[in-house]
């Protein structure tokens, strides 16, 4: 406590420069997660919660029930975490795959000397640069049965239509399409700035001592890429899990149960039919505790890679 107090005198304007934000975050992140965790401690829903009606007030008789909830569904009870989390999962892993191969390839390219090359990075930045939820209902009319343009292609070309929207399996690849789309550009920006802070010379050493194209391409840039893929892949993996817009406002109400991810079954036992909110905070903090385990193991798996490589 002594400590803090010096502190305090000591650096007070810095201090009073960071007491806003914590306020911010403290309204806007802290109490909207302390509320779900207690939440997911109890059995609350649309029937006991208190609501005012006209001028009646109604209280709340939610009671708390301990871990019940989450029992349930770690537990399988529930019956849709595990079918749900393994779609998340290969979701998330088949997405941030392609975005990095994408991305490194493009930028690859980007960084080569070719005309008309600000233009193409103009191009390719365009996803990024515009709204999800616009992209995402651009691409729902590209996937329309009956007068999307895909469809259109594919009957010109002798093909027949697909129901893209409509089949559980065409859903999750048009998921997957139209979210590798969005992502690219960011991982595009994001190895092209690694790439350009590679010094030159360790390519020209590595050609002039006779590495092949593949071998600069293994040994110089692949090990430069190495601290903005490991924050880029990790930033990836976190939003892509979340990536709620897509498969909800791509697929909709369609969304088979096997379309939806995690993030939009928590939604829906929030806001549509009976609305369970004991359960939607449930599912926000798994996610929430996935998330984190996965990020803490996951930087220490970089640490000790970096650890090895720099005892070579």
């Amino acid at each position: 406590m002594t400590r803090i107090r010096r502190s305090f005198a000591t650096h007070w304007y810095a201090w009073a420069m960071v007491l806003p934000v914590v306020l911010v975050l403290a309204v806007l992140v802290g109490y909207p997660l302390g509320r779900g965790v207690y939440l997911s401690f109890t059995d609350a829903n649309e029937a006991n919660v208190g609501r005012t009606i006209g001028v009646n007030h109604i209280p709340s008789t939610y009671q708390f029930v301990g871990l019940d909830n989450y029992w349930k569904v770690l537990s399988g009870q529930e019956g849709h975490f595990y079918s749900r989390l393994t779609w998340t999962v290969l979701w998330t892993a088949s997405s941030v795959l392609l975005h990095y191969v994408l991305g490194l390839g493009l930028a690859l390219l980007l960084n080569r000397k070719v005309r008309f090359r600000a233009l193409y990075r103009v191009l390719l930045i365009l996803p990024w640069a515009v709204p999800a939820f616009v992209a995402t209902f651009s691409w729902r009319l590209i996937f329309n049965e009956k007068y999307g343009v895909l469809n259109a292609v594919l009957d010109r070309l002798g093909l027949g239509t697909v129901d893209w929207l409509g089949d559980a399996t065409l859903q999750k690849v048009s998921a997957v399409a139209v979210n590798v789309w969005l992502g690219v550009p960011f991982m595009m920006v994001a190895i092209l700035g690694g790439l350009q802070a590679i010094p030159g010379e360790l390519h020209e050493a590595a050609e002039m001592d006779g590495a092949s194209p593949w071998q600069r391409f293994r040994h110089v840039t692949l090990p430069g890429l190495r601290p903005v893929s490991g924050t880029v892949i990790l930033l990836g993996t976190i939003w892509t899990f979340n990536m709620f817009q897509v498969i909800y406002l791509l697929i909709g109400q369609g969304a088979s149960s096997d379309s939806e991810i995690l993030v939009t079954y928590s939604y829906r036992l929030a806001f549509q039919g009976v609305r369970d909110y004991a359960g939607s905070a449930t599912y926000g903090i798994l996610i929430l505790s996935l998330l984190l385990v996965f990020a803490v193991f996951y930087r220490r798996m970089l640490g000790r890679s970096e650890e090895r490589v720099a005892a070579r």
